[in-house]
């Protein structure tokens, strides 16, 4: 055997070894996607006006307590019902415009203002706006991603869909769809928020002080008829001292007449901002939302400790309890959710997804093996062993990469084989034109190669380009479609070019006459 081919054949086996190694066994090796395994398909939606209200909670929040330190008197501070990220200051002292221009000039940079007799209105930049919608959609990403670790779920497939404001979640092998949906669903954003009226039976009744009106600075609530003994109205602030992205920790625990609770602590900065809340106003209710739903109202009886765990009551399950804990550890979204679409899969389906996806490929391949061995006789061998290597190295890379097999991946294995024995073909048919010119067998299959190879790269580099857009654009399944047709396309440029001729060469290097060249 001459050197070249040595090392040539060395390397073939080399990789032969590596990607059998590398799918074996195949049922560990090779996941399933969603549609094969069965599992949920969800498409999100993050509402980002959310995170734009968080942004003037957090504005007006600053602005009272910068306003507070340096003694400056204001009538109110309110959100403008008709323009989202934005809010008005009533009734400042004019004697101390200078310090408060400076202290927004200063501290507010994100914040256009404007001054109008004794009031000031403040809209968020909409570059700082666009930024704070983009950051919602990453940190949602990112907690959807905590809460689906949470879960235990394996193999899930999170992503965000271009840059909009969607999240494409896939989870194979869920057991209990509606519960992960209302885990992923839930925002999870706990408020609390000082009580002004309240509580009270009905809505007449409640703003009956306000001349049937909610005043600009509150917001109107309605308790939680599951989570509270009964249904009361109540008046609260606007603005929420303090949020769940404060929280350091949560988990479930029972109150004092052990009954399920969820017990958590505060951010350092938090909980101190909490009991300087707590101490100005002792006496005063204090009310905790979660995700917009009045859960719990208490008095505050004394200062609550920055150090100090808090309890949130409730009538919770113990599933409940574990639930919001988790959702709370996981981290509450910055937005809240919608669903787009919802797709759930059964594993029966999937199951008989696998068996004719398996038997579709098996027939696809004796199919072409069968027509390549009766057109092209001992040629046609060559093109088989090349295309059983195309699929052990396709096979060998989706374990590696760890891809998922799905059902339109099967189908790209299937045009895969298709597309490989076309390679083959074209050298086979470029071989025999070189042989009707009555050239040697050795010169025949270095002109075939050489002649077909610019058509094979050609048409493979295109469709591999097509494939890319599709991997990066598309979603779930089509991905899986993409991954497959650019891996298997990659080795059939290795199979039908470099291994093929390997093998013509092997067979045929000691034969000179053209009869002893079978095609």
């Amino acid at each position: 055997m001459k050197k070249n081919l040595r090392w040539k054949v060395i390397l073939v086996i080399a990789v032969i070894a590596l990607f059998i190694f590398l799918a074996f066994p195949p049922s560990e090796k090779i996941h399933l996607g969603l549609d094969l395994q069965g599992g949920m398909h969800l498409v999100l939606q993050v509402v980002t006006d959310d995170a734009v209200n968080f942004e003037v909670d957090q504005g007006i929040i600053s602005l009272r307590e910068e306003f507070d330190s340096e003694n400056i008197t204001i009538e109110s501070i309110a959100k403008d019902p008709d323009r989202l990220g934005r809010f008005t200051i009533q009734g400042f002292d004019l004697a101390k415009e200078a310090d408060i221009r400076k202290f927004l000039d200063e501290y507010l940079r994100d914040w256009d203002y404007s001054v109008r007799g004794n009031a000031i209105i403040l809209t968020l930049k909409s570059g700082a706006e666009f930024y704070l919608r983009n950051q919602a959609v990453i940190q949602a990403h990112e907690t959807i991603e905590n809460r689906v670790d949470e879960l235990g779920l394996t193999e899930p497939t999170i992503q965000r869909q271009g840059t909009g404001d969607q999240v494409i979640v896939e989870l194979p092998g869920v057991e209990d769809p509606d519960r992960v949906k209302d885990i992923l669903k839930t925002t999870a954003l706990l408020e609390f928020r000082l009580v002004k009226a309240g509580p009270a039976p009905t809505v007449e009744e409640l703003l009956e002080p306000y001349e049937g009106q909610v005043p600009g600075d509150m917001e109107m609530m309605e308790s939680d008829p599951e989570l509270m003994e009964r249904v009361s109205y109540y008046l609260v602030s606007n603005v929420s001292e303090v949020v769940g992205n404060d929280l350091r920790s949560a988990r479930r625990t029972t109150d004092e007449w052990n009954k399920p609770a969820v017990s958590f602590m505060l951010q350092p900065d938090a909980g101190k901002r909490f009991e300087n809340m707590t101490a100005e106003n002792i006496g005063q209710p204090l009310c905790i939302i979660l995700d917009k739903r009045l859960v719990e109202v208490a008095n505050i009886r004394e200062r609550i400790p920055s150090t100090s765990s808090t309890i949130i009551h409730g009538n919770f399950t113990m599933e409940q309890a574990e639930n919001i804990s988790m959702m709370l550890r996981a981290g509450a979204m910055p937005a809240s959710i919608k669903y787009l679409e919802d797709r759930t899969i059964g594993p029966s389906l999937g199951a008989d997804s696998v068996r004719r996806g398996l038997i579709s490929i098996v027939a696809a391949l004796i199919l072409v093996m069968i027509f390549m061995v009766f057109y092209y006789r001992l040629a046609g061998v060559n093109a088989v062993s090349a295309l059983i290597l195309n699929i052990v190295i396709l096979m060998g890379a989706l374990a590696y990469f760890g891809a998922h097999l799905t059902l339109p991946g099967i189908a790209g294995i299937i045009l895969t084989v298709g597309m490989a024995v076309d390679a083959n073909v074209l050298v086979f048919e470029r071989i025999r034109e070189e042989l009707a010119q009555g050239k040697s067998a050795l010169s025949s299959i270095s002109s075939g190669f050489s002649r077909a190879f610019r058509t094979i790269l050609d048409a493979n580099v295109t469709t591999i380009i097509a494939a890319i857009f599709l991997f990066q654009f598309g979603t779930g399944p089509l991905r899986g479609f993409a991954i497959t047709l650019i891996i298997g396309i990659s080795a059939s440029m290795f199979t039908a070019v470099f291994v093929s001729r390997l093998m013509f060469d092997l067979t045929y290097s000691r034969r000179k006459k053209i009869g002893k060249l079978s095609i």
